[in-house]
């Protein structure tokens, strides 16, 4: 009678597991199904790390983007401008990036403690707090690349902003005009930030878009100074007639010149950033090779 009661039990166990079970496979399902496909023929292809997990990545961000505040999305869709991502992810698609790779890394870190857990005595509670540790980085992983990459391209921008002008100002002095300088500008010049930049301006004054709406839209996308000074000096003298040769001359000059203060700096930072390697690691080893046969000399002489 008891054997007959726990099978009941136990069948009863099972049922409810197995219907739980597949009541969570259902209701995972009915929301992926729910996800409208998203029309990406216009669009970039996303980085690497996001192709890769693309099918949740897609069906997180649709439910995301429910709860996502306007100041929140204008502020992702700011730094994704930054990075030159705005055509590949959406804010929403960004943080359901950063949601997947959080859960993955969480996963990651729990799979390497039990492969360690050879006798069984890690307990449940520290499988949590890896798994926690785990998701923490994954979830900052994003954001710490996606600052790396603005980092890039702003050196980049900088590096190769002054030869720009200075294509742009030769042009403009051969007797182009603005527009047909900047297309000389991005025929010849190398691939790169600014020559996309650039073509995408040229793009949007071919469609229809004001001359100065295309390059504060472009100062706006690149949150430089350099380059909003540099719009802005141009619209200002196309608005009050003035001739644009001078005044781009003068901010290539200023541009080139910021770049050798840039250069000058960074070679007198390099004394300070070399000091802490220098005392941590080159001086103890210096050190040692020095006085250690001295200190040998002394423990044979019984000293």
């Amino acid at each position: 009678m008891q054997e007959t009661e726990q099978l009941m039990i136990l069948a009863l166990v099972a049922l409810g597991v197995g219907g739980s079970v597949g009541l969570l496979v259902w209701l995972v399902s009915k929301l992926i199904v729910d996800v409208p496909p998203e029309d990406r023929e216009y669009k970039d292809p996303p980085p690497v790390g996001f192709k890769l997990t693309w099918f949740l990545v897609q069906a997180l961000a649709y439910y995301i983007n429910l709860f996502m505040s306007d100041k929140s999305r204008r502020g992702v869709l700011r730094k994704l401008m930054a990075a030159g991502l705005e055509f590949s992810l959406s804010p929403a698609q960004y943080q359901a990036g950063r949601l997947v790779c959080g859960m993955l890394t969480a996963g990651v870190f729990a799979l390497v403690c039990s492969l360690f857990d050879q006798s069984g005595g890690i307990t449940a509670s520290i499988y949590g707090q890896v798994a926690l540790i785990g998701a923490v980085l994954g979830w900052l992983y994003p954001a710490l690349w996606l600052r790396d990459r603005i980092a890039v391209r702003k050196t980049e921008l900088l590096k190769s902003l002054p030869f720009f002008l200075d294509m742009i100002t030769l042009c403009v002095e051969a007797g182009l005009n603005l527009q047909g300088a900047m297309s000389q500008a991005v025929a010849k010049g190398p691939k790169g930030v600014l020559r996309s930049e650039f073509l995408r301006v040229l793009r949007d004054v071919r469609a229809g878009k004001q001359r100065a709406e295309a390059l504060r839209a472009m100062a706006a996308r690149l949150r430089e100074p350099a380059v909003t000074s540099f719009t802005q000096a141009v619209i200002q003298a196309e608005a009050m007639g003035m001739s644009l040769g001078p005044v781009l001359r003068a901010q290539a000059d200023h541009r080139r010149s910021e770049r050798f203060l840039r250069a000058e700096k960074k070679a007198m930072e390099a004394p300070v950033k070399m000091l802490f390697p220098l005392i941590a690691f080159i001086f103890p080893c210096t050190f040692l090779i020095l006085f250690f046969p001295i200190v040998v000399k002394f423990m044979d002489s019984g000293i």
